[in-house]
């Protein structure tokens, strides 16, 4: 059996093992120490926030948003359609009601019309909007937000996807009120599992930080008057995640290079790579395509999957549509007519993107995928 080719997994430098040794030597294994305040001040500095607290997962960061949203009982909160289930979870955790909106085609992102036509529909009632950029790739920031100022509604934005990626020059991650990073094992640059929540909001990140770490008043004693978290990062992987920091911008131009190469190489076959706008740069973290409506009955997104997985080579389909998920059955979801995201995702796959794949490795994949055609 070959080696195997993997979607996307961890790529270590060396770097990574200093900090850590650092974290060892000087006995700060335990949350909090001089990696996480470092790492916080680098990834806060990169994206363009004020302001960052490292967690223990994105979907942690993504769970203190929308708890300083205001969010509670009954709140509806309108969210990306097509992405993965902890961009919208942490709305239950917080007993709001997700409302998800459609995506458009031209980013796989929330489409705008959509959105406008679910403030219209829920008008007065609406707490917040969370915004996934899938895939890495950003979504029509300029409309969305100027819809959530128009409504006077708190913009949420999961970049969890996408860090690095940017929109007209600025930064993913620094468009909302309060914002998410994941760091997780597949992520374009990792602590192994971990996020961090971005604001420019100081306060809100100081509250962040109480709220996480059990909510302890400030007391000799241990005292409590809210509901607190074990949300912190250790000071342990918060090391790696400095060391990882240094090779950010270099693993968004091999991801890049790999899209790049899947798009040169799939010229002439009935597919589309993922799209993103002339006005922003993603940080092309997977690199996806859909298969043309003309062809998708004679080689449809899983015949590939499953001849690839033949080869020992890991694709998978892109997310399953959130309104789609039995979890969320009795959820409303909002579209401006066209039923983008189940077309994509019966369309779609997640190509290999990891960046340790060689060039030989990928245009073996490319060859696999034009010899179905």
């Amino acid at each position: 059996m070959a080696e195997r080719i993997w979607l996307s997994t961890p790529t270590m430098h060396g770097e990574e093992q200093e900090y850590v040794k650092e974290a060892f030597d000087t006995n700060w294994v335990a949350p909090l120490g001089k990696n996480v305040d470092e790492f916080e001040k680098g990834i806060a500095q990169y994206v363009g926030c004020k302001a960052a607290a490292a967690m223990t997962a994105g979907t942690h960061a993504l769970h203190m948003a929308v708890k300083l949203a205001g969010v509670g009982e009954g709140d509806i909160v309108l969210c990306s359609d097509m992405t993965f289930a902890a961009t919208v979870n942490p709305v239950t955790y917080e007993n709001g009601v997700q409302v998800f909106v459609e995506s458009e085609r031209e980013t796989w992102n929330i489409d705008p019309k959509a959105l406008e036509i679910a403030f219209e529909k829920y008008k007065g009632k609406v707490k917040a909007v969370v915004l996934a950029h899938l895939y890495g790739t950003p979504a029509k920031l300029d409309e969305i937000c100027d819809l959530c100022e128009k409504y006077g509604v708190i913009l949420i934005e999961d970049a969890a996807e996408s860090l690095a990626a940017t929109y007209k020059g600025r930064q993913t991650g620094s468009f909302g009120k309060y914002n998410a990073v994941s760091f997780n094992g597949n992520k374009i640059i990792t602590t192994s599992g971990g996020g961090m929540f971005l604001s420019d909001d100081e306060e809100a990140v100081k509250k962040v930080r109480f709220y996480s770490t059990q909510a302890r008043d400030a007391a000799p004693h241990y005292q409590h008057s809210e509901i607190g978290y074990n949300y912190r990062m250790s000071n342990v992987v918060a090391g790696i995640g400095r060391g990882q920091l240094l090779h950010l911008d270099e693993h968004k131009e091999l991801k890049k290079a790999i899209y790049m190469r899947y798009k040169k190489g799939f010229e002439g076959l009935p597919v589309t790579m993922n799209p993103y706008l002339d006005c922003s740069e993603p940080n092309f973290w997977l690199s996806c395509f859909t298969v043309d409506e003309d062809a998708v009955n004679r080689v449809n997104p899983e015949k590939i999957r499953l001849a690839l997985a033949d080869e020992n080579i890991e694709a998978r389909p892109i997310w399953k549509p959130m309104h789609m998920q039995p979890l969320y059955a009795d959820r409303d979801f909002v579209t401006a007519g066209d039923n983008v995201g189940e077309d994509i995702f019966e369309r779609g796959l997640c190509l290999p993107s990891d960046i340790k794949m060689t060039e030989e490795q990928q245009e073996w994949v490319i060859g696999i995928i034009r010899g179905l055609f």
